[in-house]
Order: C-alpha cells, then sequence, then structure tokens
C-alpha cells in the first residue's frame, strides 16, 4: 500500500506542483475538475446508502460555483448559491410528488455537497488569488501533506492507543502527534526557502509558516474523519479507485477542503 501511495505521489507531485507556479486558468481549471471528480465520488457514496441525492445537479452547482469564484471572486456568490438552494429544493419537491419518501433527506445531502465539496473546495482557487498566493498554496497545501505522511509514518510504527475507534480505527494519537511534527518544522522550513525563488518582500514569514502549519496540522485531520464518518455509515472503504494507494478524489482532498478555507482565512488575517 505505501508504495503505490508513494509511486502515484511521486508522479503527481510535479505536475500539480507546476500548475500551481502556472496559475491562472489551468490552475482553475484543475481545480474545477477535481472538485467536479469529487462531487460526482460524493454523490455515488450516498447513492451505495441508499439516498437518491440530485447527482447532475450536485456536480454542475460544484462546477458553477469553482467557475465564479475564478471569474470574479465572491462577487454576487451570495446570489448564485442563494438561486442553487432554490433550486434544490424545487428539484425534490419534484422527486416527492413523483414517489420519493426521503426526498426531504435526499435535498439534505444534495445541498450539504455543494457546499461541502463546491462552497468550501473553491477556496482553494481563493487561495491562490490571494496576495503571494502562489507561496501560499505552496505552505497550505504541503502543510497538510507533511501532516498526512508524518502521521502514516509514525502511526504505522508507533502507534497504540486509537485516536477514533469507530470512526477510523487505524488512526493513532501517536500518529496524529507524529503529524503535527513533522508538519510544523518542515513547514517552517519552506517559508526560509521560498523567499530564494520569489525574491524580497514576500509576505509569508517563518513565524507566520509555523503558525498556518500548526493550526492546520491540528484541524485539518478532521476533513479525513468526516469522509470516513460517511463512508461508514454506507459501508463503502474508499470513494473511488482512480488513484492506487489513494483511492478517489474525495479520499484525497477531503482535508484539503479544510485546509483551503481555514488556510485562507488565517492568511488574511496575518495580512490585516
Amino acid at each position: 500500500m505505501f508504495l503505490k501511495r508513494a509511486a502515484v505521489t511521486l508522479i503527481l507531485l510535479p505536475v500539480g506542483i507546476a500548475i500551481i507556479a502556472w496559475g491562472g486558468w489551468l490552475y482553475y481549471g484543475l481545480i474545477t475538475l477535481i472538485l467536479g471528480m469529487a462531487a460526482y465520488e460524493y454523490v455515488k457514496l450516498f447513492q451505495a446508502g441508499g439516498l437518491r441525492p440530485a447527482g447532475v445537479f450536485v456536480i454542475a452547482a460544484t462546477l458553477i460555483l469553482a467557475v465564479q469564484r475564478a471569474m470574479s471572486g465572491f462577487e454576487h456568490a451570495d446570489l448564485t448559491l442563494s438561486l442553487i438552494i432554490l433550486l434544490a429544493l424545487a428539484y425534490h419537491l419534484i422527486q416527492y410528488e413523483r414517489g420519493s419518501e426521503q426526498a426531504s433527506t435526499d435535498f439534505a445531502v444534495t445541498i450539504s455537497g455543494v457546499l461541502y465539496i463546491g462552497w468550501l473546495g473553491a477556496y482553494l482557487i481563493s487561495l491562490r488569488m490571494l496576495p503571494d498566493g502562489l507561496w501560499w498554496v505552496l505552505t497550505a497545501l504541503p502543510a497538510v501533506w507533511l501532516a498526512d505522511t508524518g502521521a502514516y509514518l509514525i502511526g504505522s510504527r508507533f502507534g497504540k492507543h486509537k485516536m477514533t475507534p469507530r470512526l477510523s480505527p487505524k488512526k493513532s494519537w501517536e500518529g496524529y502527534l507524529g503529524g503535527i511534527l513533522f508538519s510544523v518544522p518542515i513547514t517552517t522550513l519552506l517559508a526560509f526557502l521560498w523567499p530564494i525563488w520569489a525574491g524580497p518582500g514576500l509576505a509569508i514569514t517563518p513565524l507566520r509558516a509555523a503558525v498556518l502549519a500548526l493550526v492546520l496540522s491540528v484541524l485539518t485531520i478532521l476533513g479525513d474523519l468526516g469522509e470516513s464518518m460517511i463512508k461508514r455509515q454506507v459501508g463503502v472503504k474508499d470513494s473511488g479507485n482512480l488513484l492506487p494507494g489513494h483511492g478517489g478524489i474525495f479520499d484525497r482532498i477531503d482535508s484539503w477542503l479544510w485546509a483551503a478555507v481555514i488556510g485562507y482565512y488565517l492568511i488574511v488575517w496575518f495580512l490585516k
């Protein structure tokens, strides 16, 4: 399993970093594609559990929110989200009238998918659009990747005390703490290296990088556990099988969703 994960990471990581560095519509397009695929997997998970969220609607709304975020930031985002909610309810009203006895639950799942993957996921775009956005993305996301890696390496070797026996039995407190201790110093080191390429005046300081890494490595595990909750409830091991050793796209970005929104607002606070 570890070798498969490492091989996929070694292949995709350089491509991902190159696209992050390129930015613009290449980056926005990739994020939009990733979110659309995650939305599809989200819908399939709940369908496996016997529910019927509006699949095409969830995917389309997710894509719309990502594209709008790329085109105009948060301008008119409230209007767009409001219309999406109203249209979703109208759709499920029709479904109930046509015989669906669980239409209200399906409506809740539809909206949660749009909000969780579409709205929160679009912060991956907002993060890149910040001043020095390239370097913030290359600080925030590695902080999460490093925490995941450290937790896996330390937990698989020294993990004895289960952290969440029901949600994710393999996670241990030793692995969780190991992930934090792995992420913070290495992410801080990155902040020393970025000015070499970015030049002087970069807003990312080692202290800010350390704080960002600490907050993200402590909290983003909740994204991982949140997806585990869904999978446990519907009886599915992975959201997909697109990435050998990693599962599906939703499996891969579950922590990114938390990192994007928490990182965005923490960085905005830094920049005040």
